[in-house]
């Protein structure tokens, strides 16, 4: 085996390999012995096929197989043994790799591109300054908040009339074109119709007023422009729904109203539980205050990762091997076209720049993620979606369950261990340069993404 490399440049290398005799022949020859001791053809018997007879028929295949696993072998570990930092993987070069006779070569050249890793140049000190914006925790998004519990603890009552908030219960029956009940038309019975969700101002009028017993007649794609919600609606697959032309009759059996609950302490129980310290609505605001000043935090930290990474991406000025990446993108990911990478590269070099950032800070500072902190956010993650079902104080050993079931998910796990890195550089960042907090309102926060 002889490995070679030439620098074309900083960010481009081109490395040959030459695979020769001694580096495969023993391993093919003591293939084909094996495959001779348990040929069984017709005219022969078991293990006395002629030598001649078992390499002609498999010992090309036997030769690339083992060639193939002797390159990939070593060119990794020659990647490994120099230290060289590449990016994605190597590649065949188009124009320098000769042709492979696999029926007489006895050594074979092989001749892959490579791309190396830039210098990473970033300053991170007093100097540099990064607004960190803190969502104001106002009475509007405590009201909205508490609203949210009384919406989820609140129940439906009869009511005499349609209204704007109403929900209706009826039965479904299809017209024919002269508005007469469609004999074997499509029917439903027992369908829920939020008037709110009525798209069409001029259909949601008929509604508005109706009682018990009245009978509406509209076209419900027309209504509720969603051939989904429709199909579900009327039991239809996705093509009959999407095909669907055609006027109903509704027949409203059902009113009901929503009463969103009282906020009182009996509404302090049901959400927090008994055997919480929140007793009162005075309780329930400040804990409420507590939670989305917390939950903000996670608001404000993206904001800055956005901030951070526009930023050091800018100033870093990374040079990056352009051609060599938009090949690789093209070979790794069948279903993009050249033309495609070409239009989404600018989105592709940011992303790999700011990883490249994160490398750099991550290893500086030698970061490292433990175990125990993944756990961690798997707890958290558990109880978080506990709490969206309204479940507030879950044990121990529930969220222990839930959070082992998260971690046995490999793709989950490995997004976790990202996650939690970049967490740390993050705190890295914030440590070093500058900080401006700015205190903004929620809807000043949310206008920050529209630039």
């Amino acid at each position: 085996m002889n490995i070679t490399r030439e620098n074309i440049d900083d960010l481009n290398a081109v490395v040959r390999l030459t695979v020769e005799k001694n580096d495969y022949e023993a391993t093919v020859n003591e293939t084909l012995k094996d495959y001779r001791k348990k040929a069984n053809m017709p005219g022969f018997r078991k293990g006395k096929v002629p030598a001649g007879l078992i390499k002609k028929m498999y010992g090309k295949s036997l030769l690339a197989e083992e060639v193939n696993k002797i390159l990939s072998r070593e060119l990794m570990k020659y990647i490994s043994e120099e230290k060289l930092d590449i990016l994605g993987e190597p590649l065949p070069n188009e124009e320098k790799q000769p042709a492979i006779d696999w029926d007489n070569d006895e050594n074979f050249e092989f001749v892959f591109d490579i791309a190396m890793s830039p210098e990473i140049n970033v300053t991170l000190d007093k100097r540099r300054k990064l607004p960190y914006y803190v969502i104001k925790v106002d009475e509007d998004l405590i009201d909205k908040q508490v609203e949210s519990y009384t919406n989820r603890f609140g129940t439906n009552e009869p009511a005499e009339e349609v209204g704007e908030k109403e929900t209706v219960r009826g039965d479904f029956a299809e017209l024919d074109a002269d508005g007469n009940v469609k004999e074997g038309g499509i029917e439903a019975k027992d369908v829920l119709v939020s008037i709110d969700l009525i798209k069409d101002e001029d259909i949601k009028k008929k509604f508005l007023g109706a009682k018990v017993g009245d009978v509406i007649r509209f076209d419900p794609k027309a209504a509720f422009q969603n051939d989904h919600e429709v199909g579900h609606m009327l039991n239809l697959d996705h093509d009959a729904s999407h095909e669907l032309d055609a006027e109903f009759n509704y027949t409203i059996n059902v009113i009901n109203t929503f009463i969103p609950a009282e906020v009182n302490e009996e509404l302090v129980t049901k959400i927090f539980g008994e055997e919480s310290d929140v007793k009162t609505v005075e309780d329930m605001r400040k804990n409420i205050a507590e939670d989305l000043k917390e939950n903000l935090k996670y608001s404000s930290d993206y904001r800055f990762l956005v901030d951070a990474k526009e930023t050091l991406t800018k100033s870093a000025k990374i040079e990056l091997p352009e051609a060599f990446l938009k090949r690789w993108l093209v070979a790794t990911n069948e279903n993009l076209t050249a033309e495609q990478i070409d239009t989404d590269f600018e989105n592709f070099r940011t992303d790999l720049e700011w990883q490249l950032i994160k490398n750099k800070l991550g290893k500086e500072s030698e970061l490292k993620v433990e175990e125990a902190e993944i756990r961690d956010m798997a707890r958290e993650m558990a109880l978080m979606q506990f709490r969206q079902y309204g479940m507030m104080n879950v044990p121990d050993e529930h969220l222990d369950q839930f959070a082992n079931s998260i971690l046995q998910n490999e793709e989950e796990r490995r997004r976790m261990v990202e996650k939690k890195l970049e967490d740390k550089i993050l705190e890295v960042i914030k440590e070093k340069v500058n900080i401006e907090e700015k205190e903004v309102t929620q809807e000043e926060f949310d206008k920050l993404f529209e630039k």
